[in-house]
């Protein structure tokens, strides 16, 4: 699920601007100061990545050192790494002291690159993707939900997906829902489920011992 979760959250730009060129996008209005739109920083996120990612294949240099340096550049910048961390621990973020904290970031961001490195080495059917854009966007203070539909070709029903995306200097993404499941509460299922058994300090203790060994 996590992979799917993964190839869809890569594939949106690319495909997305596209779409845009005959979408209305709403909401046009300042928000609190914010005037950059939700819709159209969905539409860029990834743009970069894929761009550079079709450059590299191009010139035969996608090795997967390339790929990770890739993603740290221009991919981990549009994702809101703190809000995800911090939400897929929920209760348990505020018992961790400040270097724990950074360790848990830094833990979920390098498993971020090492799935996207992954997703990004092995998908290539970039060009039969078909991406719609609802012009209707939710928006609260500097929070928004983006809906898209995806079909990675025409005979396939498309996919629901809604980003959760959050405003801080400009919209980034921080959790992605497909089929009803969300990314981070994916995540967060896993922390609970070893907190309850092992305890926060086990959790942190194999956290620990996974970075270390790289």
């Amino acid at each position: 699920m996590i992979k799917t979760l993964l190839i869809i959250l890569l594939i949106l730009p690319i495909n997305l601007a596209l779409a845009a060129q005959n979408t209305t996008l709403s909401n046009s209005n300042s928000l609190n100061g914010i005037i950059d739109l939700p819709n159209t920083a969905a539409l860029n996120i990834m743009m970069g990545a894929l761009s550079s990612l079709k450059e590299l294949r191009e010139q035969n240099k996608a090795t997967p050192e390339n790929i990770e340096t890739l993603i740290k550049i221009k991919l981990l910048p549009n994702i809101a790494l703190d809000v995800s961390a911090r939400l897929a621990l929920k209760k348990h973020w505020h018992t961790l002291n400040s270097q724990q904290q950074h360790i848990f970031q830094q833990y979920i961001t390098e498993s971020l690159i090492r799935d996207y490195a992954g997703v990004l080495g092995a998908y290539k059917q970039f060009d039969s993707i078909n991406i719609s854009v609802n012009p209707k966007v939710k928006r609260k203070d500097n929070k928004a939900i983006v809906k898209v539909l995806i079909a990675f070709n025409e005979s396939q029903n498309p996919f629901k997906v809604t980003l959760k995306m959050i405003y801080s200097n400009r919209w980034r993404v921080y959790d992605l829902m497909f089929s009803g499941v969300s990314l981070v509460k994916n995540y967060q299922a896993q922390f609970n489920s070893h907190i309850r058994r092992k305890g926060i300090d086990s959790l942190m203790r194999k956290i620990i011992s996974k970075l270390s060994k790289g």
